[in-house]
Formats: structure tokens, sequence, C-alpha cells
């Protein structure tokens, strides 16, 4: 069984800046993406890893309609580890992975996947700020 030691050598072996977080319930990690200048969250609770990255605020986007086929279309040719999603007033790029099964490979091609697509869709994405709010 994977443990939260198996995460933190994960970071260490991935080479990539991160920070530990406290928490009482839950080991997170905010990992630093350099290639993006995004952050990527990763959590363990019980049994599963999460991933999450904010992307884009709704409150800024000008044609929500047009965004969301825009990113379902972006879950659909281009994720591969993980998705975009709607979680408050944010789009986001989760993943949830079972601990158990969490190898290296499996852990750096989430955190691939995600600076990828941090990088490679934020050109697209952001074409839907109002820039008047932005």
């Amino acid at each position: 069984m994977r443990t939260r030691e198996d995460i933190e050598s994960y970071l260490m072996r991935s080479g990539i800046a991160y920070e530990a977080l406290d928490d009482a319930e839950d080991a997170m990690w905010i990992v630093r993406d350099h290639s993006s200048g995004g952050t990527i969250l990763v959590r363990l609770a019980g049994p599963i890893v999460f991933f999450r990255s904010k992307v884009l605020r709704l409150g800024v986007v000008n044609d929500p309609e047009k965004l969301f086929r825009k990113v379902l279309e972006l879950n659909a040719s281009d994720m591969v580890h993980g998705s975009y999603g709607i979680s408050g007033e944010d789009i986001v790029l989760t993943c949830a992975l079972r601990l158990e099964n969490l190898d290296y490979n499996e852990y750096q091609g989430t955190i691939d996947d995600f600076s990828l697509a941090l990088t490679n869709h934020h050109t697209v994405l952001a074409e839907f700020r109002d820039q008047a709010q932005a």
C-alpha cells in the first residue's frame, strides 16, 4: 500500500518545486509549474490522491457557453489524466487517482498532463476573458 511518504518521494524525485501545507486531516502539497507559472494542488485524502489547479475565474468570462464548449472539446482531445470542470466560480483542472495503485510514472504523467494543459491551453482560454473585467 502506498503512503504519504510515497507521494513525498515522488515530489522530490520529480525535481519540481513544491511546498507542503499543514492540514490536520489531509496531506497537501502545492506544486509550482515553472513552464506555465501555475500551481497544482496535490492532496491525499484517505485512499485517493487529488490533483487540482485553478485555470480561470468565471466572473471574467465574456461568453460562458463558448468557453464551456471549448473546455469540453479540450477534455476530449487533449486531456489524458485530468479534465476541466467548474468548482464554485472557477474553471479548474482536476484528477483523482487511487493511492494504492499510484506509481511514479502515473504521478508524473498527471503532473505533465496538467503542465501541458496550463501551458498550451492558456492562450486559447484567455480569449474568453472579458478584457474590461480582467
